[in-house]
């Protein structure tokens, strides 16, 4: 049989497998070098973080020729004469007004209200009290139910001499003082 591989052959046994079986020798590889990805340069060596400062305020550039140019800021408001004394009317005499106004109302109100719904209890609850002979023929009840009109009355001039006594002088006060404020402004 007949060599495939002449002896003239530039084929060495290392190199193939082939031969070197034909020839006796061992084989050996030779490895091959792998393609291995190289790790990233490190980064230069740079002076630490620091933080830029903002530009500079600039003034807005025209982009057409034909824009009108930036109004100007509007002066600084002169400051206005602070007035010598502060004005008369506060919040604090309206709200007494408010307080003695309500006051004056429930006062009224439960006086005749509660005349009425102490006639609708004894009625209701003590029948006997409202049937009893007070003169001669006349009820309780009945001279009760007369002796609401008279009490209704009473309410009516307890209201009229508060608001009279305590109200009106409030009201009058505090309208005497927005009319002065008025004047003061009128006059600035």
């Amino acid at each position: 049989m007949r060599d495939p591989h002449p002896p003239t052959s530039l084929r060495s046994a290392a190199t193939d497998p082939s031969r070197a079986r034909s020839s006796g020798c061992p084989t050996t590889r030779i490895p091959r070098p792998t393609a291995r990805p190289r790790p990233p340069p490190p980064p230069p060596a740079s002076p630490p973080y620091r933080t830029p400062l903002p530009p500079p305020p600039q003034p807005p550039h025209l982009t057409y020729p034909w824009q009108p140019a930036p109004a100007p800021p509007p002066p600084a408001p002169t400051p206005r004469r602070q007035p010598q004394h502060a004005p008369l009317g506060h919040h604090s005499d309206l709200r007494v007004l408010r307080t003695a106004y309500r006051w004056q109302r429930r006062v009224a109100t439960l006086t005749a209200l509660g005349y009425f719904v102490v006639f609708l209890v004894l009625s209701a609850c003590a029948p006997s009290v409202m049937t009893a002979r007070v003169a001669d023929g006349l009820p309780a009840g009945l001279l009760l139910a007369l002796a609401q009109l008279p009490v209704t009355l009473l309410a009516i001039a307890v209201y009229e001499f508060t608001a009279r006594r305590h109200v009106d002088p409030l009201a009058r006060r505090i309208r005497h003082q927005a009319e002065v404020d008025a004047r003061r402004e009128a006059r600035r």
